[in-house]
């Protein structure tokens, strides 16, 4: 069934350096793919393409929305070696009947690997976010229309601090911490920690910005380690929004306390709701 995430995410082979998938209704935001999401259909093809089983590091440059439909994706593997292989992807929806050569809505450029299951630590200086346990923070459930179809496909508690901006009032700091997981107790392999680092609502709702679509320009993982099972924490913050774009940096924990990913995220400033964010108007 496509109500999982590996399930959601799945590709089959399609030809040389080729793979169908399909983005799934229900993983959207405002009718566009979540770009970790839509990421993550792009490191599957990827790890078939290059035989390595965990995305390393990964880097998608967002072309245009990706709406619910058929998507192609074509691979080519840059460079084999002993531990890593660096391959590149090209997603094309194929979403609308009318464009009979798709629409490319993301390239993607990744090393993959095998991570070990050992935790070895030679500096750490931080630690996971301050959280109140899971059942002490603010569940996020879809609605109409905010929150998006994409957060009853997940499952998010937010720390309380950084929630009120639900009710209209943002905390003043472009910060947003919380607690992710799979639903129906579904395991999260390395493939799946690039939807978590895209999973949580953006840091600028928090700063007294518009709530809008924040489309992504260009998204960043470094996957660390496997993540042991259960919830993981979660942090994002942002320190500068100018000239129209926005950073989040991200952390993400298991719950082990280890550190298993990374990530930062260039983004354009959500505009008012009824503005232009077309996505003539710029990447999406």
């Amino acid at each position: 069934m496509s109500g999982t995430f590996t399930a959601a995410t799945a590709v089959l082979p399609d030809g040389e350096d080729h793979w169908s998938a399909r983005v799934v209704e229900g993983w959207d935001i405002a009718g566009n793919a979540n770009g970790g999401y839509l990421l993550a259909i792009a490191a599957r093809a990827l790890t078939a393409a290059t035989g390595r089983p965990d995305p390393v590091t990964v880097t998608g440059h967002y072309l245009a929305p990706g709406k619910p439909g058929p998507v192609d994706v074509s691979t080519a593997v840059l460079k084999v070696g002993k531990r890593f292989s660096t391959a590149s992807a090209t997603v094309v929806s194929k979403a609308a009947a009318s464009d009979t050569s798709g629409r490319p809505v993301l390239a993607v450029l990744g090393t993959f690997g095998e991570l070990s299951d050992d935790d070895v630590t030679h500096l750490l200086d931080g630690g996971p976010p301050d959280l109140p346990s899971p059942e002490d923070c603010i569940a996020v459930v879809a609605g109409s229309p905010f929150p998006p179809p994409f957060m009853d496909r997940v499952e998010l508690r937010l720390h309380p601090d950084d929630s009120h901006f639900l009710q209209g009032e943002p905390s003043g700091t472009p910060r947003v911490r919380g607690w992710f997981r799979l639903r129906d107790g579904e395991a999260i392999d390395t493939v799946a920690l690039l939807c978590a680092v895209d999973a949580l609502p953006p840091t600028v709702f928090n700063a007294r910005l518009p709530i809008a679509w924040t489309p992504t320009v260009e998204l960043t993982a470094h996957v660390r380690a496997r993540p042991a099972p259960g919830w993981l924490a979660c942090s994002f913050s942002t320190r500068f929004v100018t000239g129209g774009f926005l950073e989040a940096d991200g952390e993400v924990w298991d719950a082990t306390g280890r550190l298993v990913a990374q990530s930062r995220q260039l983004a354009l400033v959500p505009r008012a709701p009824g503005g232009d964010s077309s996505p003539s108007t710029g990447p999406a």
